[in-house]
């Protein structure tokens, strides 16, 4: 008798058969998780979409409030955020009645020591608390957080008392000296100063680079992302600081544009367009500077995300 037609036949394993025999269970519950997972995305994206209509709205109201002439509703039912007849003269009339120029220029003056004053000192504070190991440090970072649960409303008077004893009062420096280091900007920069890896710092101590060199030449130039995310929000705060400015300066030719506003407001308290295109003028500078240093944010972002 001949041998039966199975000597070339190889059993599939386990593996193979259920690829190639799938359970209708299984392809339910894929069904069923992607479905979920396709809700959950509509609903996180919804819920985003939602926080920045109510974020953008009051800017795009602004905007076009700034640029709605003598005939355009301001405050209709419902909204016009397109201009009827779009105009440029409520700017041009706010410059021509404030010194604006003065304003910004006194701003920029402001926003430059309010930018590289935190910058550096919140960077020389923070590099020891992260490279260098002494006794108590994790005491002195922690004292240095708790700060941060003190409103700036509580130690406004007493920093007032000694800006005032100092003979500081009237005088920019008077304005920038409590903002020169903040303990958010030495906790952002300590966090960026751990990340870099201990080999480095290392390396250029064994090729003789002191702690001032390794600092300086060394661990600076590498938190580069997170010193701009570190301007930014000192820019910010700069630019648009405007109580401590009104308790501190005494002189409107010193003002900075927040108090200019202010004196916008008076001048021009029952025309909404014109403190409209006002505000659009102080909002200007830091469009631009979110803009030019977006790109330091989100790689600040993406390097804490991802580790190792």
């Amino acid at each position: 008798m001949g041998q039966p037609a199975t000597d070339n036949f190889e059993p599939k394993s386990i593996t193979q058969f259920n690829k190639d025999n799938p359970d209708p269970k299984d392809n339910k519950q894929k069904n069923t998780g992607k479905r979920k997972k396709t809700t959950r995305m509509l609903v996180s994206y919804g819920f985003l979409l939602l926080i920045t209509c109510i974020t953008i709205i009051p800017f795009l109201w602004t905007v076009s409030s700034s640029l709605k002439g003598a005939g355009d509703a301001i405050f209709s039912i419902p909204p016009k955020f397109i201009p009827g007849d779009p105009t440029f003269s409520n700017f041009v009339t706010v410059w021509n009645t404030l010194p604006i120029p003065r304003y910004l220029l006194n701003s920029a003056i402001l926003t430059v020591f309010g930018v590289v004053l935190p910058l550096f000192l919140c960077s020389l504070a923070a590099f020891p608390l992260a490279r260098i190991n002494f006794k108590g440090r994790n005491l002195v970072f922690m004292a240095i957080i708790a700060t941060m649960m003190i409103p700036n409303e509580v130690t406004m008077i007493p920093v007032y008392l000694i800006i005032n004893k100092l003979g500081l009062i009237g005088s920019y420096t008077g304005v920038i000296l409590p903002g020169a280091i903040t303990a958010f900007g030495i906790f952002l920069m300590r966090q960026a100063f751990i990340d870099i890896p201990k080999e480095i710092e290392e390396s250029a101590v064994i090729d003789g680079a002191n702690v001032w060199q390794v600092f300086w030449k060394i661990m600076f130039p590498m938190v580069k992302p997170m010193l701009g995310v570190l301007a930014i929000l000192s820019f910010i705060a700069a630019w648009n600081n405007f109580l401590w400015p009104l308790l501190v300066l005494d002189d409107p030719d010193t003002y900075p544009i927040t108090l200019g506003l202010y004196k916008l407001q008076g001048t021009f308290s029952a025309n909404t367009r014109l403190i409209a295109a006002g505000a659009m003028i102080a909002l200007i500078p830091i469009i631009f500077v979110f803009v030019s240093f977006q790109r330091y944010f989100i790689e600040a972002a993406y390097n804490s995300s991802v580790k190792g």
